[in-house]
């Protein structure tokens, strides 16, 4: 029975097959003539047909602007979103040609808004590098577009085209100004280029306005005004001198165009330096590095000869390389990698080789500084690795060159694999000479910035270390913790806490008061060091530092990993006085450097200790109570609120300066007892304003602290000083 049943499976399959093949024949093949194939498969050319699709369209018509002034034939670029959803780009470029393509016997204007790979970016001379290359870019959005018009000032005129969805023709616009759905008309016989007006001799220029397709997009998909002006300040930070005005008149709420039209400008001549100088997050620990060199490479491409027939040719390319490059005092990372202005977010061979070259003359510069950078078998055999070279690295790296080979027409990442070895070549050479500098400040910057990638090195081999040991023990394992930690039973990360306390009375104090099955205590002495100064090495010998370190368990900086933590709430218990404040804020430090994602995450409590305990006196047999405040206002709120009820209290208020002063009931029933404490959660939801503040009151510049300091003595509280 199986065995016939299986032959008849067979039979069955060889009979229909024919039929099948009989039934798709080449009526059912389409071909997509045109941009027809655009508007079919938008996602091919634009990625998606959401916001980013639209503002992919939109960066293809200034990337062509762009090139212009990568050639040195533009100066000015202006972009206007307007109300009515459309958006004008418009530079002082040598313009779109208008002259007859002799090919296909169009004007230049229509073959480069209607036919796909066609263009001036193809190696014949007009762009030396680009940000365009498929010459796609200009015709998609016209596919893509309800209305698309474009003005070319040239020879003394100006031409004027008109398009609706790839197709060349005219509208009849009404007098209100023009509109994606006035009628109409299609070019029959042959197209037109309309002369509309005349310039000044030597005026030229192109300008693009156009509506985005509504059948395309989305309903939801709108012009992003932060990537507009993100993207702009960009640009003019990589062609120096170019001029980029952003104008909104759209009044979208939310935006700072909201009350009205909006228009911002961007202009630097410092080129990528200032672009670094716009980056860089921290404080530096070396100068403002420029890179710069080529090279040369071969390939083979196909080249269209004279009869039109693509044939294989070998080329030689440039290669312009431009870097900057800085390192700071924190471990945070920020490069950003162009090529041809086009940011590639993904990187590519460049990125590769800027990292590739980085990394090896490093390595050379540690190696030859090894006894005065104290490196040797002791480091366990570790080399340095590309994140201890990066942490802290701010960096814009650029490339030029013409004819890019990039990964799909979104250009994320670079595929052009001699460049790779290239940009290596270049920063072991530029680099290799700032680490060997003999002047007294280009030696001080080596040791620094060598200094501090040392001690990257032995910070990430310290946490991995303390990451392996520090696992919470339970009844089989033995605890390597520190001996003063007063740990708590539970395993429950969500629920456990740890106070971290100031001083050995308090802790005393704190161990009576809390809960052990949840909550944990580790005292500190006194003030911690101040990590905002001091460098990664420093902060890690610090014995007090390394021990709330190494009780977290989560590592610190680069290799954080706040799924390790050990505790669900990190809260900073200190004494309600100046000093208290002091050591809060040289803990939280320690927290915003080394163990930021805490923070981010919110699990870093401040604890709110009482000022001030009132003893209300009872009537009768009726027994007194207590009533704590936390501040001078509230104190006095609170007695005029007894006076008023007729209530007696003592005369003589206690004010806490401690938390060594309370009893272990007065501490649980004030500050460590959840049904009745109050807890500050620290917050960093704007983090350059907290690193901001962070460099005014901790960093190494006095003179903006003292500043601080005198224009806010007159809000001092003399009575919190303990003196």
């Amino acid at each position: 029975m199986r065995v016939g049943h299986l032959v008849y499976a067979v039979r069955v399959t060889q009979t229909a097959r024919p039929e099948k093949e009989s039934s798709y024949t080449a009526r059912h093949l389409s071909v997509l003539e045109g941009l027809e194939a655009v508007r079919k498969r938008p996602g091919m050319y634009i990625g998606t047909t959401d916001s980013r699709g639209l503002m992919h369209c939109l960066w293809e018509i200034i990337d062509n602007s762009v090139d212009e002034a990568l050639g040195g034939h533009a100066t000015r670029i202006d972009v206007v979103l307007h109300a009515d959803s459309s958006v004008t780009v418009s530079d002082d470029g040598r313009g779109i040609p208008v002259d007859v393509e002799p090919k296909t016997g169009l004007t230049g204007v229509e073959v480069v808004y209607t036919k796909l790979h066609a263009g001036g970016k193809f190696g014949g001379g007009s762009y030396a590098a680009s940000g365009g290359l498929h010459g796609v870019g200009a015709s998609v959005v016209n596919a893509l577009s309800s209305r698309l018009d474009v003005e070319v000032d040239r020879g003394g005129k100006t031409y004027r085209m008109t398009f609706h969805r790839g197709e060349p023709g005219t509208f009849g616009d009404p007098a209100a100004g023009p509109s994606p759905d006035a009628p109409f008309a299609p070019f029959t016989d042959h197209s037109e280029l309309a002369v509309t007006g005349t310039v000044k001799r030597g005026v030229t220029g192109t300008r693009v306005r156009y509506w985005a397709d509504r059948q395309i997009f989305l309903k939801t998909a709108t012009f992003s005004y932060d990537e507009l002006v993100t993207r702009a300040r960009q640009t003019s930070f990589l062609v120096p001198g170019l001029e980029l005005r952003i104008r909104d008149e759209r009044g979208v709420p939310g935006t700072p165009g909201e009350a009205g039209p909006h228009e911002e400008v961007f202009k630097h001549d410092g080129g990528v330096v200032d672009f670094v100088e716009h980056l860089a997050p921290d404080a530096p620990v070396t100068a403002i590095w420029r890179l710069q060199g080529s090279g040369t490479f071969s390939e083979t491409v196909p080249v269209l000869d004279e009869r039109g027939h693509m044939s294989p040719q070998k080329v030689q390319r440039d290669c312009e390389v431009d870097v900057a490059l800085r390192w700071g005092t924190g471990y945070e990372t920020e490069v950003r990698s162009f090529v041809n202005i086009i940011s590639t977010p993904k990187g590519g061979t460049h990125l590769a080789g800027f990292e590739q070259g980085l990394l090896k003359v490093i390595r050379k510069g540690v190696e030859t500084n090894a006894r005065r950078l104290k490196v040797s078998a002791k480091d366990n055999g570790e080399r340095i690795e590309k994140d201890d070279v990066l942490a802290g690295l701010t960096a814009v790296v650029t490339v030029r060159l013409a004819e890019p080979q990039f990964e799909g027409q979104t250009k994320e990442v670079l595929g052009t694999a001699p460049v790779r070895q290239i940009v290596s070549r270049v920063i072991e050479d530029q680099v290799h000479a700032q680490l060997t500098a003999t002047s007294r400040d280009g030696k001080t910057q080596a040791a620094l910035l060598l200094e501090k990638i040392v001690a990257e090195m032995r910070a990430r081999i310290t946490a991995r270390k303390q990451k392996e040991i520090s696992r919470r023990k339970n009844a089989l394992e033995t605890s390597s913790l520190p001996a003063k930690l007063a740990d708590c039973r539970s395993d429950d990360v969500n629920k456990s806490e740890l106070f971290i306390v100031e001083g050995d009375s308090a802790l005393g104090t704190a161990k009576l008061a809390r809960s052990s099955d949840y909550q944990a205590l580790l005292p500190i002495r006194g003030k911690i060091l101040n990590v905002q100064k001091a460098s990664v090495s420093d902060m890690l010998r610090n014995a007090e530092c390394a021990a709330i370190i190494q009780v977290i368990g989560a590592g610190s900086g680069r290799s954080f990993d706040l799924e390790a933590a050990r505790y669900g709430k990190i809260v900073l218990m200190t004494d309600a006085d100046v000093d208290g404040a002091h050591i809060r804020t040289l803990l939280l430090t320690l927290f915003y450097r080394y163990m930021k994602p805490l923070i981010e995450a919110g699990r870093v409590y401040a604890a709110v200790p009482p000022l001030h305990r009132i003893e209300v006196l009872g009537s009768g047999r009726r027994k007194g109570e207590y009533i704590y405040t936390y501040s001078e206002a509230e104190l006095q709120s609170t007695l005029r609120g007894l006076d008023k009820a007729g209530r007696r209290y003592k005369d003589d208020i206690q004010r806490y300066k401690g938390l060594g002063e309370m009893d272990a009931d007065q501490l649980a029933e004030t500050t460590m007892s959840p049904a009745h404490r109050t807890l500050r959660r620290v917050r960093a939801e704007d983090a350059e304003a907290a690193e901001r503040v962070f460099e005014l009151l901790m960093g190494s510049d006095v003179a903006p602290r003292k500043k601080f300091i005198v224009d806010g003595a007159a809000e001092l509280d003399r009575e919190r000083i303990d003196a």
